[in-house]
């Protein structure tokens, strides 16, 4: 039976058990659970005084790599103390229980495969990882490499953070997949996330278009919401959760 407190309708268990492929599109609501700050709110103590943009582009990288390099260690030490929460918990049973099951997610801290989901695609990169900054291709500091940033150890450019900036391309082939699993899936789950992030904003109306069943787990409403066809308005933490016990039973 459902939870009605939570939106959670036996029409929705119903639609979500019978269906054989769902997409899942996640934001940073869920990982605020977990206590990893959102992009704005990591703009604390040392960090108050700068805006993201000044410290999220491929310009100030280029302008100050040591002070870039920084922000994102602490940013990394944060998420290395986080755990996932029952909201990510609940996606991975979610992603058991059906045949076709892809996440999609706008996170950077690497939460969901620590859950346990397996079919993840990091649209904007992970914040655990680092990249060349010439070649591009993932790479990891030599031990004992105390350069800031550290140095590439094929080429001996600066390491960055492997992560989207403003200006950035998503990585084509976690979007197209993406992509491609919105317009083929019969359920659409889109957590929170304010939807107005694009191109990843984009997803839900794809699946819409293609005849999937619209899902919003949020807080609060978002601009997604008028075209929606259920609105679960709570934490992710506390409607993921509910939903999946909800399946069990029914």
């Amino acid at each position: 039976m459902g939870d009605t407190s939570l939106g959670i309708t036996d029409a929705l268990v119903s639609v979500l058990r019978d269906a054989r492929s769902v997409a899942v599109l996640t934001g940073s609501g869920i990982s605020a659970e977990s206590g990893v700050p959102t992009f704005r709110d990591a703009q604390t103590g040392l960090w108050s005084r700068y805006e993201p943009q000044e410290l999220a582009t491929p310009e100030a990288f280029e302008r100050d790599p040591a002070l870039v390099w920084e922000w994102y260690e602490w940013r990394r030490r944060l998420v290395r103390e986080a755990r996932p929460n029952p909201g990510h918990l609940a996606l991975a049973r979610l992603e058991r229980r059906v045949p076709s099951f892809t996440l999609a997610t706008q996170n950077v801290d690497g939460l969901h495969r620590r859950a346990g989901s397996e079919n993840v695609l990091e649209l904007h990169g992970n914040i655990v990882r680092s990249k060349c900054s010439v070649e591009g291709f993932e790479a990891e500091p030599r031990a004992g490499d105390e350069s800031v940033p550290p140095l590439c150890p094929n080429c001996g450019a600066f390491l960055r953070p492997d992560v989207v900036w403003f200006g950035e391309a998503l990585p084509e082939d976690a979007f197209v997949s993406a992509s491609a699993a919105a317009r083929t899936c019969e359920v659409f789950l889109s957590v929170g996330t304010s939807s107005l992030v694009y191109p990843a904003a984009a997803l839900p109306s794809e699946a819409a278009r293609s005849g999937a069943v619209l899902v919003e787990i949020n807080p609060d409403d978002t601009p997604l919401t008028p075209h929606v066809d259920y609105a679960l308005r709570g934490r992710a933490g506390e409607v993921l959760p509910a939903l999946v016990r909800a399946l069990d039973v029914s």
